[in-house]
C-alpha cells in the first residue's frame, strides 16, 4: 500500500490517493488529524460527495474521512470487473485507508446504503478488531445478519413473518433487476443515468449543488458488482459468527422506499451495545438531513470517546427526538412545561419560552435533570410580533434551527358575546391566535428555508369544534387555530414539515384559575375561578397525558388530535351529530 497526496474533490478537503490491491482510492480528509477520526462510507450509486454537508458540518470536531470506493468517483475500478468487488477486498480497502489516516487510533465509522453494508463486514471480521471504536449505521444492514431473518422467517413461518417477507421481497426489487446481465450498465450509461438526478429530486427532495457527481454513469454500472459478488452468496450462506466488536448506532429513516425497519428487530443479539434512531425522512438521509445526522454521529462518537456505552435519553421517544432541538411556548406550567419534561426525558434539546422568566429558567433546569442534553429558558410574549422576531433571531443564533416547535401558550376567557369587550376580544386573539400565527410564521419558516423537515404543533382546544354559548371568544380563537394548522400543513407538507392540531378536553391546570370571566366584578369572577378550578380538579385529567399525545402526534405527523375522552366524542359529534352537538351548546354552563 503506498500514499500520495493531491488537492481537490470536497470543497476545503485535502485529498491523497490510497493504492492498494492494483487499485487506487481517492481519499478526503476534513479537520484536525488530532481529533478522533470519523469515517464516511457511501453507498450506491454514489460517491463521497454524498457526505459533503454532513462532513462539513461534522469538521470542526472531528478529523473526518470519506473515500471514493473502488470503481466509483475518482477512485479506479478492478479488472476485471467480476470479483473485483467482494466485502472481503472491500475490507482490505478500508484497512488500507484508515492505515494511512489513523494509525495509531482507531476510527469511528458511518456508512449509507452500501456503504453501511460493507462497513457491517468491517465491524464483524476478526481482523478488524481493535481498529474500529464504533459504527453508525444507516440504511444498510448486514447482509449476513439479513440471511438469518429470512431463514427465521422461512423455518418459523406465521402470517406476521410470510408478511415481513413479502414485504421486503417487494422493496428489494432492484436487487433483482442489477442481477440482470448488461441490461443494468445500459440503462445506466443510457437514459436513467441521465434523469437520475431529477429522479431523486422528485422523490427524494434531495436538493442540487454538484451532486449526483459527474461519474454517477460509470459509478452505477461498476456498482452493479457490489450486488452480483456479494448478496447472493451471503444470503445463500450467512456467516454464523457476524457479531459486531464495536458499540453501534442504528439510524433508520421511516419512509425509506427500500428497506423496512423491520429488517432490525433482532439487531440487538448481534450487537455489544445498540443505540437505535429513527428519522421521518426517505433514503438519502445524508442529503436530506444532513443536521440531524451530523448531531446523532457526534453525540454517540463523543459518548463512545468519553467511555460511555450509551446515549443518556432513556425516554419513550429517545429513538425520535434524541438530540433534536424543541421549542415549547408557555413552558412555565401545565401543558406547555409537560410538554417540555416529555422531550426533555426523549433527549430533546429544549427550549422553554414563557412570559414568566422564574417559570421558565424552573422548566429549563427540571428538563436538564429529566434528561435534556441542554436547555435554555426564554422569556417572550407570544402575542408582541417584535419580540418574538428578536426571540427567533436568537434562537436560531445561539441554539440552531428549530426541528420541533409546540406553539402552546394560551389564555382562557368565558362569558356571552355581548358582555365579551373589543379589549377582551383583541386580548383572547392577540395570545391564543396572533401568538401561533406568530410562532409559525417564524420559526416555521426557518424551517423550511433549512429545507430538512420538522414539525409544528398547535395547541387548539376541543372548545375548537364544540360550540358554546360561554365561550365565543376562546372557542372562535381555537376554531381559527385549528383551521390554521390545517391550511399548513397542507401548505408545508411537501416540504417534509408537518403540523399538528392538540385538542384537549377538561385538564387539570393553571389556565382555570387564571381565566377570565367577562361581564361580571372582580369578586365573582374570582369565586367563578375557583370553582372552575374546583370542577377541573375534580375530573383530573393530567397535563402529562397531553404532553404524551403531543409526541405521539409528531412521531406518528397526525393532522387533528383530540385528546382526552370528551374532546374524542365531541370531535365525533361535529362529524357526526352536529345537530347534538349545537344542542349542548345552548345549556348553562356550572359556573
Amino acid at each position: 500500500m503506498t500514499v500520495a497526496r493531491e488537492d481537490g474533490g470536497l470543497t476545503g478537503a485535502r485529498e491523497r490517493r490510497v493504492r492498494t490491491g492494483g487499485i487506487e482510492l481517492c481519499v478526503a480528509e476534513l479537520g484536525d488529524p488530532g481529533q478522533p477520526t470519523v469515517v464516511l462510507v457511501h453507498g450506491y450509486p454514489d460517491s463521497k460527495e454524498v457526505w459533503s454537508e454532513v462532513a462539513s458540518r461534522l469538521a470542526p470536531r472531528f478529523h473526518v474521512v470519506s473515500y471514493d470506493v473502488r470503481g466509483h468517483g475518482r477512485s479506479t475500478a478492478p479488472q476485471p470487473l467480476r470479483g473485483g468487488f467482494t466485502l472481503e477486498k472491500l475490507t482490505d480497502d478500508f484497512l488500507a485507508v484508515i492505515d494511512a489516516v489513523s494509525p495509531d487510533r482507531p476510527v469511528h465509522v458511518v456508512g449509507h446504503d452500501w456503504g453501511s453494508v460493507q462497513s457491517w463486514e468491517f465491524v464483524t471480521v476478526q481482523r478488524t478488531e481493535g481498529r474500529i471504536a464504533s459504527f453508525t449505521s444507516m440504511s444498510g444492514p448486514s447482509l449476513d445478519h439479513f440471511g438469518h431473518w429470512i431463514n427465521e422467517r422461512l423455518k418459523k413461518p406465521t402470517p406476521r413473518r410470510v408478511g415481513q417477507l413479502l414485504g421486503q421481497g417487494a422493496k428489494s426489487w432492484y436487487v433483482y433487476a442489477l442481477h440482470t446481465p448488461v441490461l443494468p450498465e445500459l440503462a445506466w450509461r443510457g437514459p436513467l443515468g441521465k434523469r437520475w438526478p431529477r429522479i431523486l429530486q422528485r422523490l427524494e427532495k434531495i436538493p442540487g449543488g454538484g451532486y449526483p457527481t459527474a461519474s454517477l454513469p460509470r459509478d452505477a454500472a461498476n456498482g452493479a458488482w457490489l450486488y452480483r459478488d456479494n448478496v447472493r452468496a451471503r444470503l445463500r450462506r450467512p456467516r454464523p459468527d457476524a457479531y459486531a466488536h464495536a458499540p453501534v448506532q442504528l439510524i433508520t429513516p421511516l419512509g425509506d422506499a427500500f428497506l423496512s425497519e423491520r429488517l432490525y428487530d433482532e439487531l440487538e443479539s448481534w450487537v455489544p451495545q445498540l443505540t437505535r434512531r429513527t428519522l421521518p425522512a426517505k433514503h438519502w438521509i445524508p442529503r436530506t438531513r444532513p443536521d440531524q445526522l451530523a448531531a446523532w454521529i457526534t453525540e454517540f462518537v463523543t459518548s463512545v470517546e468519553g467511555g460511555k456505552s450509551e446515549v443518556r435519553a432513556t425516554g419513550k421517544y429517545a429513538d425520535r427526538f434524541g438530540g433534536q432541538l424543541v421549542l415549547v411556548t408557555g413552558a412555565g406550567s401545565g401543558i406547555g412545561r409537560a410538554t417540555a419534561f416529555a422531550f426533555a426525558e426523549a433527549g430533546a434539546r429544549v427550549v422553554a419560552v414563557d412570559r414568566d422568566a422564574e417559570a421558565a429558567a424552573r422548566t429549563a433546569e427540571l428538563s436538564r435533570l429529566l434528561g435534556a442534553p441542554k436547555a435554555w429558558a426564554e422569556t417572550a410574549d407570544v402575542s408582541d410580533e417584535q419580540a418574538m422576531e428578536k426571540l427567533a433571531d436568537k434562537v436560531s443564533a445561539e441554539y440552531g434551527v428549530v426541528d420541533v416547535l409546540v406553539n402552546n401558550a394560551g389564555i382562557g376567557l368565558s362569558g356571552s358575546f355581548f358582555d365579551t369587550s373589543p379589549e377582551d376580544w383583541k386580548k383572547v386573539l392577540d395570545v391564543n391566535l396572533w401568538g401561533v400565527i406568530h410562532g409559525c410564521r417564524l420559526f416555521g419558516k426557518q424551517m423550511a428555508e433549512r429545507g430538512q423537515g420538522g414539525h409544528i404543533v398547535n395547541t387548539a382546544s376541543a372548545a375548537a369544534y364544540q360550540p358554546s354559548k360561554a365561550l365565543p371568544a376562546y372557542s372562535t380563537s381555537k376554531a381559527a387555530v385549528l383551521m390554521l394548522s390545517e391550511c399548513l400543513r397542507a401548505e408545508l407538507a411537501g416540504q417534509g414539515i408537518g403540523v399538528s392540531a392538540i385538542c384537549p378536553g377538561f385538564v387539570n391546570t393553571n389556565i382555570t384559575s387564571t381565566a377570565r370571566f367577562a361581564g361580571v366584578d372582580a369578586d365573582e369572577e374570582k369565586r367563578r375561578q375557583k370553582k372552575s378550578a374546583r370542577l377541573y380538579g375534580l375530573r383530573n385529567y393530567p397535563p402529562e397525558k397531553v404532553a404524551d399525545a403531543i409526541l405521539r402526534a409528531v412521531v406518528r405527523n397526525g393532522a387533528v388530535v383530540p385528546v382526552t375522552p370528551e374532546a374524542r366524542g365531541a370531535h365525533l359529534m361535529s362529524r357526526f351529530t352536529p345537530r347534538a352537538l349545537r344542542a349542548i351548546a345552548r345549556l348553562e354552563p356550572p359556573l
